[in-house]
Formats: structure tokens, C-alpha cells, sequence
């Protein structure tokens, strides 16, 4: 019994945990590293944990890092704290079992245990039973992601009431360059960073949508 909005098991914070470190990467806006968070792991983690659980979380501005584009341009990178990782880890882990399922065996985009490389097997081998190829692509995918849309995809899904909370919340999550400033952008250019900030969560949801 936990007096607790919701109940959100320590163990699934110390699982992502080890996610998160098992994938290192960089610092988010916070200049902390997974070395730097290690050190204080236990008071990081329940207050984590702590936060999530009583409905308080909010997730913090995640850097903006410009990548440059073959095509020219940049594309954002958006870079999470590491508390911000183990939160949305957290959060896949419990949601991916959930839905998963539902999708197509042909499905392979982002799902565990598949990869591009067995789409391309299953491509070739059908290269022999079929003598066409239907191509399509999304273009500005993270641009014209509907917010609304994916989270309506999710309620269906998903009535965990603490999943759909820190979902909509890392949508609308904020984001900042080195230099602290708030990131501006145009209304289709936040949707695209907003999604890429958050990206265990949206790659897991949008598949409600793109399938």
C-alpha cells in the first residue's frame, strides 16, 4: 500500500537506471554525466522516483544540439538530462509490453527485437514471390506529428493515468541551447524538437499512429 498518487514500483527506476547507464551518452542541459549522477545514485534515483510517484515531475529543458544535415541545414538534437533518460525509460519499459502486441508481424520500426536488417531479409526473400514494390515515406515526419493525434492513439492504448501524465508532459517539455537560452523556434520546428527530446517515448508511441 503506497499513500502515493501513483504507484510506480522502485524497481522499474532502478531497471531503467541500468538502461540508461548500459547506453551512457552525453549530458543534457544540466552538464551532469552518468559519472557525475552515479555518484549520488541513491538520492538521484528516489528522488527520482519520489516525484514520478506523486505526480510532481516536470521534465526539465532538454539541450538543443545542432547536427549538421548531408542536404545542408541542421537537424536538432535533442539531448535529455540523465534523470530525464531514466524517467522516460521508466516509462517505456512499462508501456512497450503493453502495446506492442497489438501491432503486425510486418511491423519493424523501433520494436524490440527486430531491426532493419530482418525487414531487408523478408524483403528479399518476397523479391521472389512478388514482382512489385510499394515505396512511401513520410516526409518531415517530426514536423507534422500531431500531438493531439498521438496522444489519442495513447489513451486507447493506455489508461495508466501516470503514463499519460509524463507522456503529454514531455511533449510539451522545453528546450534550450548550451548557453541557456530558451530554444525559438517555428510552431512545426518545436513539434519536431519536442519529439526528438523525448525520444524512447515518441518512438514508441508514434507507432500507434505510423504502425
Amino acid at each position: 500500500m503506497t499513500c502515493k498518487a501513483y504507484d510506480i514500483p522502485k524497481a522499474l527506476i532502478w531497471e531503467a537506471w541500468l538502461h540508461v547507464r548500459a547506453n551512457q551518452g552525453a549530458a543534457g542541459i544540466d552538464a551532469e554525466t552518468i559519472e557525475r549522477f552515479e555518484t549520488k545514485l541513491g538520492a538521484n534515483l528516489y528522488k527520482l522516483w519520489n516525484r514520478m510517484s506523486s505526480g510532481s515531475y516536470l521534465p526539465p529543458a532538454v539541450k538543443a544540439v545542432p547536427i549538421p544535415k548531408k542536404s545542408g541545414g541542421v537537424r536538432i538534437l535533442g539531448v535529455p538530462t540523465v534523470a530525464d533518460r531514466v524517467a522516460q525509460t521508466a516509462v517505456k519499459m512499462w508501456l512497450e509490453p503493453q502495446i506492442d502486441p497489438i501491432f503486425r508481424d510486418d511491423s519493424y520500426g523501433y520494436r524490440p527485437g527486430k531491426s532493419a536488417l530482418e525487414a531487408i531479409s523478408v524483403t528479399r526473400r518476397r523479391c521472389w514471390d512478388y514482382d512489385w514494390v510499394v515505396e512511401f515515406d513520410i516526409r518531415g515526419l517530426f514536423d507534422n506529428l500531431d500531438h493531439d493525434l498521438l496522444m489519442r492513439a495513447l489513451r486507447k492504448h493506455c489508461q495508466e493515468p501516470w503514463i499519460l501524465l509524463y507522456v503529454e508532459r514531455w511533449l510539451k517539455a522545453p528546450m534550450q541551447t548550451t548557453e541557456e537560452r530558451s530554444w525559438n523556434a517555428t510552431k512545426a520546428h518545436r513539434k519536431e524538437v519536442s519529439c526528438r527530446r523525448s525520444w524512447p517515448i515518441c518512438f514508441c508511441t508514434m507507432r500507434l499512429i505510423c504502425g
